[in-house]
């Protein structure tokens, strides 16, 4: 079934409803946002999607999979979390960073110590604290991308 869905990029479109995801405990600084609609970009090919409050149409994310950008990423996470969404390991999860774009686009960051997982089967989303010592809040992107060129240019 379509939902009309008010969103700070696009303005109002429609989306499936199978898109909306239930966040019981809300993100980290917004906890009383409960629905949150992932959406593309608008670019294709572009890796970085939204995340859009369901009923807040000013509150929007950037977010992108670690994968997208980084050769390695491990989730680290405790088993509260899995359980939370209904998961039973990170093959159940869509795994996602909430990136933050600064004024000099090339030294955007992701938040890869607190990820967003969500289990797609039962739409349930939260964001999780990695249990990792390797990421931090504000993982440069760029960074991890020139990585990986230079690695493949050997």
């Amino acid at each position: 079934m379509k939902i009309k869905v008010n969103t700070k990029p696009f303005g109002e479109i429609e989306v499936d409803e199978a898109q909306v995801i239930d966040f019981p405990e809300g993100i980290l600084g917004f906890d009383f946002i409960k629905k949150f609609v992932i959406l593309d970009s608008g670019d294709d090919g572009s890796p970085f999607k939204w995340m859009q409050a369901f009923d807040e149409k000013n509150l929007a994310f950037v977010i992108i999979r670690p994968e997208d950008f980084m050769k390695r990423y491990e989730l680290i996470i405790s088993q509260n979390d899995y359980e939370a969404v209904g998961a039973s390991g990170p093959g159940d999860l869509l795994v996602l960073a909430i990136v933050t774009i600064p004024e000099n686009p090339s030294d955007m960051t992701a938040n890869l110590q607190g990820p967003v997982i969500i289990n797609p089967v039962k739409k349930l989303g939260r964001q999780a604290i990695s249990l990792s010592d390797r990421y931090n809040v504000r993982h440069r992107i760029m960074d991890e991308i020139n990585k990986q060129t230079k690695a493949g240019g050997r």
